[in-house]
């Protein structure tokens, strides 16, 4: 059976050989937040861009923003709609980025914010919402803000053309390097330069940031809040492979399948490790303590077994352990995947696996809110 052929049988897993988050390069025992954030986040972090995801760079010459009336506000009895173009400069070029913000009314304080990023399409009909995706009168309901930008638009989700947008117009320095900038870190710029608007409005509180993302942006989700520390809570649903799940179990999608289908979104490097996973220096279990002490959500379905739901459970129950460890939070997963019954939501973590298949369905977001009312 080749590497791009799915293994859907546990008893074909391999033993698990993780690295510890806790022992340094050097072997030296990582126990408080000084020593994780100064010697052992460091060195993750690198491993991560240089062997999985690539580089997202911090630099530009200049930002601004401005607002566009081109469409109906489809929920103006509750909400505000802004279309903001986000125009970055660097080196003489520049690039503009479309976020569509809707504003609760009914609230006079500052609003959380929940930003979505949209692996699907622009839509042909000229609509800014598809509500079974991403539901913004629930969410205006509840008081929050909510945005969202196509990912298309910063870089085409396609192996031929992803450099066509800011990759090639503001960092084509990146092009051809073993860890340069692919799509996953241009989606996960794009949602930085969203932030970079939040943070400057008047009626988005900005500290109770909140960045969603499913299946592919889930993984865009996670790297980027990793590489931005102002996302107060982040939200991989069904994000498998290069996600949430552990590569080394090589269940369901493997390296080999996702780089081979992919190529664009992951760095040149990742692909050392096709069909050799066990060679990795570093797993997917490692990636929640990068975002650590802010809170990590994962979500599955049972039906999902490409994404690996045991392998997205372990990788953060595995995770949290720097969040309990390192930062003292109640973040100690102790049911095994096998005997969940319900979420687990606990300090600054929180798990649910649905019935069904692979989508962001209202089942999702509403057990997610619950732990966002929680959590903020």
């Amino acid at each position: 059976m080749s590497q791009t052929s799915p293994n859907y049988d546990e008893s074909k897993v391999p033993a698990l050989i993780l690295p510890d988050p806790f022992v340094s390069e050097k072997g030296s025992l990582i126990q408080t937040p000084e020593a994780w954030e100064t010697i052992r986040r460091p060195e993750i972090f690198n491993l991560f861009e240089s062997e999985v995801y690539g580089r997202i760079p911090k630099d530009f010459d200049s930002i601004s923003f401005e607002l566009a009336q081109e469409t109906r506000n489809p929920f103006s009895e509750i909400a505000e709609l802004e279309e903001v173009n986000i125009r970055v400069s660097r080196n003489g070029r520049s690039h503009t980025l479309r976020i569509n913000l809707f504003l609760p009314k009914a609230t006079k304080e500052k609003a959380p914010v929940i930003l979505l990023v949209n692996y699907l399409p622009t839509y042909s009909d000229g609509k800014l919402v598809d509500e079974a995706f991403w539901p913004v009168p629930e969410l205006i309901r509840r008081g929050l803000a909510t945005a969202s930008f196509h990912a298309e638009t910063v870089a085409p989700d396609d192996a031929t053309s992803y450099q066509e947008g800011i990759i090639s117009t503001l960092y084509p320095e990146e092009i051809g390097k073993p860890d340069g900038l692919k799509a996953f870190g241009a989606w996960g710029w794009a949602a930085m330069r969203a932030m970079d608007y939040f943070e400057q409005h008047p009626k988005i509180d900005a500290q109770k940031s909140i960045l969603v993302g499913h299946s592919r942006t889930g993984k865009t989700a996670l790297w980027t809040s990793a590489n931005d520390p102002r996302w107060a809570i982040t939200y991989a649903n069904e994000s498998g492979c290069g996600g949430a799940a552990l590569s080394k179990r090589k269940f369901g999608e493997t390296v080999e399948a996702i780089n081979t289908r992919f190529p664009h979104w992951f760095a040149d490097n990742f692909r050392k490790y096709n069909g050799r996973e066990e060679d990795l220096s570093l797993d997917q279990h490692l990636l929640p303590g990068l975002i650590a002490p802010r809170a990590v959500y994962y979500s599955s379905a049972r039906g999902d077994q490409w994404a690996d739901p045991k392998g997205e459970y372990l990788g953060l129950q595995l995770g949290a352990r720097v969040a309990s460890s390192i930062f003292g939070k109640n973040a100690t997963f102790h049911s095994s995947f096998e005997e969940l019954n319900g979420p687990v939501h606990l300090e600054g973590v929180g798990y649910h696996i649905r019935e069904g298949k692979h989508d962001l369905t209202w089942e999702d977001w509403k057990i997610f809110l619950d732990f966002v009312g929680k959590t903020l």
